[in-house]
């Protein structure tokens, strides 16, 4: 029951290298029923979400540390010492299997361009520090919009969209085969309506031509 509990609560990822601010949000969004794991660097956070940097500095994904915990959402601070949260965020959003997680930037310098690269590279919100309940509350959207879905669920969503789409392209063709055997029965009836017609003017032709040679006769 307890187990069950903690894998329905939306998962979120927090990251911060100063241990009251991660405290503190830890503090809200347990307030807000989520359960909270926390980090105090994005190397860190990069290792737990089985990702980690080689040496030409890109990301890859690390089986040995693939962690099988679900993050539905990550909030990071910005300034960190390494790698900074807009680092971070670069590359959750470079990674295949990451980019559709919701990211999170914290701040406590409020600066208009940093708020506005931040965005422009995915981030859905910009919070200033410190972070209050009223900035926690925005994030119930997204937790109940998107989640990071595991392979398998990916696999089943693709089979389900496969499944789907038979369905549709098969409503369709039978109507289709309905209006052309639709089409042929009118014109079989044209055609034998057009023969009855000849046949008609035919006879009514013939008996003219009958009455006429009875009045020559006479």
């Amino acid at each position: 029951m307890g187990m069950a509990a903690v894998e329905s609560q939306f998962h979120v990822l927090a990251v911060d290298d100063s241990v009251i601010d991660r405290k503190l949000i830890e503090m809200l969004l347990k307030t807000s029923a989520c359960q909270v794991t926390t980090v105090d660097s994005g190397s860190k956070a990069l290792e737990f979400l089985g990702l980690q940097e080689n040496d030409k500095n890109q990301t890859c994904v690390s089986l040995d540390n693939h962690q099988e915990a679900e993050i539905n959402l990550i909030i990071t601070d910005y300034c960190m010492p390494g790698m900074t949260g807009y680092d971070l965020l670069k590359k959750i959003k470079e990674s295949a299997s990451l980019r559709n997680i919701p990211v999170v930037i914290m701040s406590s310098e409020n600066v208009p361009s940093r708020i506005s690269r931040c965005l422009e590279e995915g981030a859905e919100e910009f919070f200033l520090k410190p972070v209050r309940l009223s900035d926690v509350n925005k994030l119930k959207p997204h937790m109940m919009k998107t989640k990071c879905k595991s392979p398998k669920q990916q696999q089943q969503q693709e089979a389900e969209i496969i499944v789907t789409q038979e369905s549709i392209d098969t409503t369709y063709v039978v109507p289709s085969q309905q209006n052309q055997e639709s089409d042929n029965i009118v014109q079989q009836q044209k055609s034998q309506d057009n023969k009855r017609k000849a046949i008609e003017e035919n006879l009514s032709s013939d008996r003219t031509r009958q009455r006429l040679s009875s009045l020559t006769a006479i």
